[in-house]
């Protein structure tokens, strides 16, 4: 199982961080080892002092394929669910100034926490989705896939022409503005659809 990761998919996002808006996808990623289930909690890396939390759309690959179409992407994919891409931010800054890749600041363990899965059927619209993020009780982000850069079936047919797709892999696919620091004893709750399917604690 691969985690694919979309950078700057929502356009208010990449101005928040003085980024262009991008005309491709931009692709990173992370190992299986960043992976965090079940609200487990979050412990705060050491080697960073600004770590951020970014919430996402996470789509679930339920059969593999290469070079897909975009017309025919919408069938590579079967459940969603919410997903938090922390960053360290601190480390991020550093290698962008100096042009290196962003792999330290991005795939570190359990830098990848992911909900319990929905199927896709369940909602209405998938290009209307409403979701955000409190951080004790407070909201701190939140977004519309209506905003989307490129679709999940834009972003799937773009990826497929890289790198394959297996059943069981994971593409995050990009945060709203918002984005801001945790710190240790933060609770944070995720909702997609006023439904929480994220809650868990940074220690």
């Amino acid at each position: 199982m691969k985690i694919i990761a979309i950078g700057r998919n929502y356009a208010e996002h990449a101005k928040e961080l003085n980024n262009p808006v991008p005309s491709v996808p931009v692709i990173f990623m992370k190992p299986d080892t960043a992976l965090l289930k079940d609200n487990k909690p979050f412990y705060h890396p050491e080697f960073s002092q600004d770590v951020h939390h970014e919430l996402e759309i996470v789509l679930k690959i339920c059969k593999e394929g290469k070079s897909i179409n975009e017309k025919f992407a919408a069938a590579y994919y079967d459940e969603i669910a919410l997903g938090i891409d922390f960053t360290a931010r601190d480390i991020q800054t550093r290698h962008k100034e100096k042009g290196l890749p962003w792999e330290l600041a991005k795939a570190f363990d359990n830098s990848a926490p992911v909900s319990n899965f929905a199927p896709k059927s369940k909602f209405a619209d998938l290009y209307d989705l409403n979701f955000h993020l409190d951080i004790n009780g407070a909201v701190r982000q939140q977004g519309s896939t209506k905003d989307l850069l490129f679709s999940f079936e834009k972003i799937i047919a773009f990826v497929s022409g890289y790198i394959t797709l297996k059943k069981g892999d994971l593409i995050f696919t990009g945060t709203p503005p918002g984005v801001s620091k945790v710190a240790i004893g933060d609770r944070l709750e995720g909702y997609l659809e006023n439904e929480k399917l994220l809650d868990f604690y940074i220690k």
